[in-house]
């Protein structure tokens, strides 16, 4: 069903939100505010990058997109803009591309983005990441993007793409979080230099599908993943820790096959927060602004198995969180931004995806 602006969505009784279905989009997977005019550039998996003006409800399609390896979860993935767009009109998209085989890669590539009367277009888009080798299955690409506050470094996190064991072997760039300078080359002091590419890109590892990659405004970075049977888990991004994948997780194989869940002395970085039942988080991100004073600084994440957004607080400096909220939706959730007003908008995953602005309930 296609939505006009300003349609109510039902909500369960008692939720904090009244929402709003402004839009429909084909297999939504991510959504930025543009940082100066307010417009919302959305990712379709397909290869489609749209922005949506709010004041206007006017939709377009971005020109000078990617070819992408559209297949299972692969395709069109992040977007975000860079620290210094004012001056660099760069922006940064991910997405899934092909080897020319059977195989492919999670892609992370930049260009100039302008807008104009006649709509937007990305101008010499050029690749500067990849993964280090290519998988012939089609999923936990992972590829999301963010950036530290000082507008120094570029993090990406990196599927294990469904092959379990890449996510303890740091001779691939497989299963993971890199920490690159923003034209993608590794940076500097990160923790495995030492042993060359691309163990030289990694800032942490054992890691599995990380669909949720925030960074809090004191600088701490924080990722969502998904578990296997079980054991969906937040992580306090560490330099140089290994969070257990695939030898522990709080889940078990789809198979059946037990893995051995964390304990205190496993040698591993243990999960903040983890769900059994799964979640099946999306994209997350940390609130600010007045709309939800209250809520300054918690973590708001976009669920797709269990429709809904979960809100937790985390202790900084710790690997410490604890969920606050959760409020259910009626459909699958794929991705969560704060608009710079203090809204709240979320996507909904699908072929005919709502783009949905939360305010507080009245």
């Amino acid at each position: 069903m296609v939505v006009t602006a300003g349609e109510p969505v039902a909500l369960a009784e008692g939720s904090p939100f009244t929402a709003e279905a402004h839009a429909n989009f084909a297999e939504p997977w991510a959504l930025k505010f543009h940082p100066e005019t307010g417009m919302i550039f959305i990712t379709e998996k397909a290869g489609v990058l749209k922005v949506y003006d709010p004041a206007t409800g006017a939709i377009s399609d971005v020109s000078g997109v990617p070819e992408v390896a559209y297949a299972g979860q692969g395709g069109l993935g992040d977007i975000a803009f860079a620290p210094d767009f004012s001056a660099s009109r760069m922006v940064y998209l991910s997405w899934a591309a092909s080897d020319g085989d059977n195989g492919t890669f999670a892609v992370v590539g930049r260009g100039t983005l302008e807008c104009g009367a006649e709509g937007c277009a990305i101008s010499g888009l050029s690749e500067i990441w990849r993964q280090s080798r290519a998988g012939e299955r089609r999923g936990h690409y992972s590829h999301r993007i963010a950036f530290s506050p000082d507008g120094q470094y570029l993090f990406i996190s990196s599927g294990d793409r469904q092959e379990q064991t890449p996510a303890q072997d740091l001779g691939n760039n497989l299963g993971g979080i890199v920490r690159l300078n923003l034209d993608g080359t590794p940076a500097a002091g990160n923790p495995f230099a030492a042993q060359g590419s691309p163990a030289d890109q990694m800032w942490s590892y054992g890691q599995r599908n990380l669909l949720g990659l925030a960074m809090r405004e004191d600088g701490e970075l924080w990722e969502l993943e998904h578990g296997p049977a079980g054991g969906d888990e937040l992580n306090f991004v560490v330099a140089g820790a290994n969070y257990g994948w695939p030898t522990r997780s709080n889940g078990d194989n789809y198979n059946g096959v037990a893995i051995p869940d964390h304990t205190e002395d496993d040698g591993f970085t243990q999960p903040a927060l983890h769900w059994t039942p799964v979640i099946g988080p999306g994209g997350m991100d940390f609130y600010s602004g007045e709309m939800f004073a209250d809520w300054q600084g918690q973590l708001l994440v976009a669920n797709l198995t269990i429709p809904s957004v979960v809100r937790i607080a985390t202790d900084s400096g710790a690997n410490s969180a604890e969920e606050l909220g959760r409020y259910e939706f009626p459909n699958r959730l794929r991705d969560i931004e704060i608009a710079p007003d203090g809204a709240v908008w979320v996507i909904e995953d699908g072929d005919n995806g709502r783009l949905i602005r939360l305010t507080p309930a009245e």
